[in-house]
């Protein structure tokens, strides 16, 4: 069975080949939705708790669940028409997952579209940083 490494939860988890890895991460506990806007960094417990009840149950339409897949990228599904939409062609309404996909492309993913096919390391609510170097590149 495949091991999914969460870095930051510093938790690891077997999942069943083929597994949505948004739906494991709950089952374990581990809360991968970024908070109201998607921007992770600095929130507090209560805008925490509030995200949790302010996104799509994983239909890949919010873009909260967004982590990074760090290690064995190759070892996930390819990236899904609605993770293009999210990440690439439909900035509006919703910016963040957009704006936080820049610089990233090789990395990021929707954990509600992404199926575990092997071990794979993940970093979850990743910090949006539009002043980065990759940026305005």
């Amino acid at each position: 069975m495949p091991l999914v490494k969460f870095i930051k939860e510093n938790k690891e988890i077997e999942v069943p080949e083929g597994a949505n890895l948004r739906d494991e991460a709950n089952k374990a506990g581990i809360n991968l939705n970024c908070a109201l806007s998607g921007i992770s960094d600095g929130v507090d417990q209560l805008v925490h708790a509030i995200s949790k009840f302010t996104h799509c149950p994983g239909w890949g339409l919010c873009g909260t669940c967004r982590v990074l897949v760090k290690k064995g990228m190759e070892n996930t599904n390819p990236l899904t028409t609605k993770e293009q939409v999210k990440f690439k062609w439909l900035p509006v309404p919703d910016p963040i997952p957009s704006l936080a996909f820049i610089g990233h492309e090789d990395e990021m993913r929707l954990a509600c579209q992404t199926r575990v096919m092997g071990d794979i390391e993940v970093e979850s609510a990743p910090p949006l940083n539009v002043f980065g170097e990759n940026f305005f590149s």
